[in-house]
């Protein structure tokens, strides 16, 4: 539709809130309440897996926890094309309110949660899955709705103030983690619920189609295809976290590496597939369009770099930086997120690009960003492992800077390049590339750390062991353990140490001032600070790497461009020409 006819729409009855700031409220309001859902379970894990009975670092329960940790972001990585494109045929409002309500109603059950043991972390994984699915019909066509909502020259800031609500809620997420979990784990799932509720009536009352809608079948060899290689390509990538045959990390497991390549060639058959069916799910089309194809390219390498960089950053605060200034590890989960606020604070300049990139383009603000990005992990390496903290503030505060710089102008691009009758199908594809990059990011991340440890940690575990008085012996077996079991207990804000020796029983066989010596909160910094450096630095180095790349595809996005307000892949039906022509006399 013409935006004349958007702003003809734009106000309700009654002199109620324009029609696009409802928009603009409900779409942040689903960001918020998907957001806060995943930072609070961060934080939560130790309280919930206590609560269940369950030991998440057991070598039978580690697949339990990954998925716990990862099964939503692999579920909305997958669904959320399929469920754009849904959105493009069926209705974006229907789809996005559908959205809230299956959200609402997984979280009511996930907080409902009874069970222990297997069983309980069993239900806690099949309800996030469908939580999921819910969180994908709000991330594919959320963006979609905005931009029917908004004219090409306001797009930018909506986006800026909806990327504002993702990183508030992400910060609320860990404030609610750290208060409600002690007091009760399963209200970390309940404090989703009143958003969900809101945005559910909300959303039914007030939201409307007013985007182009075109009759098309449902493309199932596509959906099928698309869901069956990026499911095998991304399962592979959490496994490969878990050691195999004698190896720090899997990828020598022959499942593994199955699902990895199997699954790329399962992309390839999608492809092809989309070429040479009637109605694809996805129209390759697009990838002709220099502004969609480079600023997903940009988008995908960003967020590769920056996806295990948070991981990382966590770690490097709860299993060094905070034991050593005074922190128990099992207060490091809430202080490490709290010492990150400034990782998000950067992120608020997303009203500001966006609202610059309206007028005068994205491709100066979005390269500007990922610059400033790319040379903050370059200078993250200049810091010590016990740095002081005000160097480490400014640096991820120019992190988030250069990505809220980055972010919302390059969003703003690609969906103003979109043809109005692919904005879901579009939105959804940007979205995955966003989430399986987050996904590839953090195994290449704890990979390369983990390899890094794997080469050095060992002697040096066998030594400050030994020299403390723990058995050759024991010391011997753990100093050879997997070292992403330290990494994940580190994470968990467990006591790495006692995780490793409690079931040798070594402990119980020291005087009481050696074993608090050894659980206390210097001995396992001062072993691992070293060689987790040396993973660390090559890290950061991919991620510069990554970012250097991505600043080459922004440079290639081309001017502002902003696609014709007409379908271009379709035929109308005779419908939605209707709806069009009526709209357009109208205006």
């Amino acid at each position: 539709m013409g935006e004349g006819v958007i702003e003809a729409e734009a106000s309700g009855a009654g002199g109620a809130m324009p029609y696009k700031w409802t928009a603009l409220c409900l779409a942040t309001l689903g960001v918020v309440m998907v957001t806060i859902n995943q930072s609070i379970l961060l934080i939560s894990l130790p309280d919930m897996f206590r609560g269940i009975r369950l030991n998440p670092l057991a070598p039978a329960n580690v697949s339990y926890f990954l998925w716990v940790f990862m099964g939503f972001i692999l579920v909305t990585a997958v669904l959320v094309v399929s469920l754009g494109r849904v959105g493009d045929i069926y209705g974006r409002v229907r789809m996005f309110n559908l959205g809230f309500a299956v959200f609402t109603f997984f979280s009511i059950l996930l907080s409902l949660s009874f069970m222990t043991g297997v069983a309980g972390v069993m239900w806690i994984i099949v309800m996030r899955v469908f939580q999921g699915v819910g969180g994908a019909f709000i991330f594919a066509n959320s963006n979609a709705i905005l931009t029917d909502a908004f004219p090409s020259n306001e797009r930018g800031r909506a986006m800026g103030i909806n990327g504002v609500g993702a990183v508030s809620g992400s910060f609320m997420g860990l404030i609610l983690g750290g208060v409600l979990a002690p007091i009760e784990w399963r209200l970390v799932f309940l404090v989703s619920v009143p958003f969900g509720l809101l945005g559910t009536v909300w959303g039914y009352r007030r939201l409307r189609d007013n985007g182009v809608r075109v009759a098309a079948k449902i493309d199932w060899i596509g959906n099928a295809t698309f869901a069956i290689g990026l499911i095998a390509v991304l399962t592979g990538i959490v496994y490969s976290l878990l050691p195999y045959g004698g190896h720090p990390t899997g990828w020598t497991n022959p499942w593994v590496l199955t699902g990895v390549f199997g699954g790329l060639a399962v992309l390839g058959l999608f492809v092809w597939v989309e070429t040479k069916v009637p109605s694809p799910m996805f129209h390759m089309e697009l990838f002709r369009i220099r502004a969609f194809t480079m600023g997903n390219i940009a988008g995908l390498l960003a967020a590769l770099g920056r996806g295990g960089l948070q991981f990382m950053l966590i770690i490097w605060l709860q299993g060094i930086w905070l034991p050593q200034h005074g922190y128990s590890f099992s207060r490091t989960p809430l202080w490490a997120g709290i010492y990150m606020i400034p990782l998000t604070l950067g992120f608020f300049l997303g009203p500001f690009s966006g609202s610059l990139s309206d007028r005068y383009g994205s491709r100066v603000l979005t390269s500007t960003g990922l610059i400033l990005s790319g040379s903050s992990f370059l200078l993250l390496e200049l810091l010590p492992m016990n740095f002081d903290y005000v160097w480490f503030a400014l640096l991820i505060f120019m992190f988030a800077v250069g990505m809220g710089l980055f972010f919302s102008p390059n969003q703003a691009a690609i969906m103003n390049s979109l043809p109005p009758d692919q904005r879901g199908g579009g939105a959804g594809m940007s979205a995955t590339f966003f989430n399986s990059a987050t996904v590839l990011s953090m195994g290449l991340f704890f990979t390369i750390v983990t390899l890094g440890l794997a080469a050095h940690l060992p002697t040096h575990m066998f030594k400050g062991l030994t020299a403390a008085g723990i058995n050759p012996a024991a010391a011997h077996t753990v100093a050879n353990e997997p070292p992403i079991g330290s990494l994940f207990s580190a994470f968990l804000g467990y006591n790495p140490i006692q995780q490793l020796l409690g079931p040798t029983g070594a402990l119980q066989h020291l005087p009481a001032h050696q074993a608090a010596f050894l659980t206390g909160r210097s001995f396992f910094p001062s072993l691992i600070q070293q060689p987790f450096a040396d993973g660390l630095h090559l890290a950061f180095d991919f991620a510069a790497a990554a970012t250097a790349i991505a600043v080459v595809a922004s440079a290639m996005m081309g001017r502002r461009y902003v696609h014709s307000e007409q379908p271009e892949f379709e035929q109308f039906s005779e419908e939605a020409a209707g709806e069009v022509a009526g709209a357009t006399a109208r205006a």
